[in-house]
C-alpha cells in the first residue's frame, strides 16, 4: 500500500537495557502496526523462556540469537503510522559491539527518539549516541525518559534526568527548548498515546503525538541520484536485487545507472517498496530493485548507485573536518582506522594533519599539528586503502558524513569538505 502520508525514518537510540526495543514494540502496538494476538504469542513464549517482560522487545528482535541473548544486533526495519506520517523505525543497537550497526542506522534517520532509563540517567553510550546522531546529521530528537514505573513516576527524578540530558544535548548543538522530554513506561504503556494519570505533573505531549511534531525532512530530489547499497540478494525468477535507501535524487524505471566503486553499469527494470512495485523512488525510500546487466557478484554493500551520466565520486584522497571523540593516546599521520560512510566500511589512512581547530568557535588553533587527541577538532587529509565513494558534504551531505572506528569504539566523526577524485576508466 503506497502511502499518501509523508515518510520519515526514525532512529531509536540509547544505552543498552534502557528499553529501546520495548519502546519500539510498544509504539508499533499502540499505533496498530502489530496485532494484540501477536504480542500475546510473544508474551507466552517469553515467559516460557524465563524472560517475562520481553514481549514488546521481541517485535523488533526477530533474530533468534537476539532473543536468546536479549539484545539487539542488526538493524530491524519496521513500519508504523501516526496521524501525520508513516514511519520506518530503524531500531539501533545500544550494545558496545554493535555501534557500527547503530551508525549505519542513524545515518539513515530523519529524526530520533533517545531512550534513557529514569533509574540510571544518561550513561556512557547515551553520550556517544547523542554525539553520533548529531554528527550524522539527525537534527531533531525526542528524549524519552523510560522506566518511570521503576521510580514510582517521581517528578523529581524525571527533572534530574531532564537536567542531565539538557546539558548533554546542548553540548553537541541540539536546542533543549525545541526538544520534548517525555516521561514514559514502555512496559506499562504510560504516556504513549495520551497523557497518563500516572504523571499528572507532566504537561507536554505523549510520545506518539510528539512524533507528529517533527518537521518533515526536505527531499533533495533536485540533486543527482545516489543510492548506497545495503545488501544484494539473488531472487529466483527475478535475478539480482540490490536494496538500499534513496539518499538524493529520484530512481526511475528504465534509468541507466552506474555503480561505484565497482564500476558496473546497468538499467533499472523494476523497483519495489514494502513488497509492492512502484514506478519511481524518492529520497528516504527504502527500496529493492532489479537491474538489467548486473550479476550478484558484480556489486556489494558499500557500493553506491548513481545515474550513468553523473556517477558517484570515487575518492583517491579527501579532505575532512573531524572531531576526535576518544582515542587512548594520540592520532598521528599514518594511522589507518575504519571509516563508516553511508553503507561502506573502508580502512583509510590519515596522510596529513592540516589544522587543529577550536571545537567551539571553529577558528584555527594550530597549523600542521603533529598529533590529535580526544576532544580535538581538525582539518585532515585522508586516503582510502581501497576505492570508496564519498561526496562533498556541501553538495550531497547524505554521503559526506562519516564515523571513524577502531578497537571496537568510535574514535572520531566528521564530514568530507573536498575530494581528489580517482579516475575510473
Amino acid at each position: 500500500m503506497a502511502s499518501d502520508k509523508p515518510h520519515m525514518n526514525l532512529a531509536v537510540i540509547g544505552h543498552i537495557d534502557h528499553g529501546k526495543s520495548t519502546t519500539v514494540g510498544r509504539m508499533m502496538f499502540e499505533t496498530g502496526a502489530v496485532a494484540p494476538h501477536i504480542i500475546e504469542g510473544y508474551r507466552k513464549e517469553a515467559e516460557s523462556k524465563g524472560k517475562g517482560t520481553f514481549e514488546f522487545a521481541w517485535v523488533m528482535d526477530s533474530l533468534k540469537e537476539e532473543r536468546e541473548r536479549g539484545i539487539t544486533i542488526d538493524i530491524a526495519h519496521k513500519r508504523f503510522d501516526t496521524a501525520k506520517y508513516y514511519y520506518t523505525v530503524v531500531d539501533c543497537p545500544g550494545h558496545r559491539d554493535f555501534v557500527k550497526n547503530m551508525i549505519t542506522g542513524a545515518s539513515q534517520a530523519d529524526a530520533a527518539v533517545l531512550v534513557v532509563a529514569a533509574p540510571d540517567g544518561p550513561m556512557e553510550q547515551t553520550k556517544e549516541h547523542v554525539f553520533l546522531a548529531r554528527t550524522l546529521g539527525i537534527s531533531q530528537i525526542i528524549i524519552a525518559v523510560n522506566k518511570m514505573d521503576a521510580v514510582k513516576y517521581d517528578e523529581k527524578r524525571f527533572n534530574e534526568v531532564k537536567t542531565e540530558m539538557t546539558n548533554l544535548i546542548k553540548m553537541v548543538g541540539y536546542k533543549p527548548e525545541e526538544t520534548h522530554f517525555i516521561p514514559i513506561s514502555s512496559m506499562a504503556g504510560v504516556n504513549f498515546k495520551a497523557n497518563s494519570p500516572e504523571t499528572p505533573w507532566y504537561k507536554g505531549p505523549a510520545l506518539i503525538p510528539a512524533l507528529d511534531l517533527f518537521k518533515e525532512p526536505e527531499k533533495p530530489t533536485d540533486k543527482p541520484m545516489r543510492l548506497p547499497i545495503q545488501d544484494v540478494y539473488s531472487i529466483s525468477g527475478i535475478g539480482t536485487v540490490p536494496v538500499g535507501r534513496v539518499e538524493t535524487g529520484i530512481v526511475k524505471k528504465g534509468m541507466k545507472v552506474s555503480f561505484m566503486p565497482a564500476n558496473k553499469a546497468g538499467e533499472i527494470k523494476s523497483i519495489e517498496m514494502h513488497h509492492e512495485e512502484i514506478p519511481q523512488a524518492l529520497p528516504g525510500d527504502n527500496v529493492g530493485f532489479n537491474v538489467r546487466g548486473i550479476g550478484k557478484g558484480d556489486i556489494r554493500r558499500g557500493d553506491v548507485m548513481g545515474p550513468a551520466e553523473a556517477p558517484p565520486t570515487v575518492a583517491d584522497e579527501f579532505t575532512a573536518q573531524i572531531v576526535v571523540l576518544q582515542h587512548p593516546s594520540a592520532l598521528t599521520v599514518g594511522y589507518t582506522p575504519v571509516f563508516h560512510c553511508h553503507t561502506t566500511q573502508t580502512a583509510c589512512t590519515f596522510i596529513e594533519l592540516q589544522k587543529k581547530l577550536d571545537p567551539r568557535s571553529g577558528q584555527v588553533k594550530e597549523e600542521n599539528p603533529t598529533f590529535l587527541k580526544s576532544g580535538d577538532a581538525a582539518i585532515v587529509v585522508i586516503k582510502p586503502t581501497k576505492p570508496m565513494v564519498i561526496e562533498n558534504v556541501k553538495e550531497l551531505p547524505q554521503l559526506g558524513r562519516f564515523a571513524v572506528r577502531d578497537m571496537g569504539s568510535t574514535i572520531a566523526a566528521g564530514m568530507c569538505i573536498a575530494i581528489k577524485a580517482k579516475q575510473m576508466l
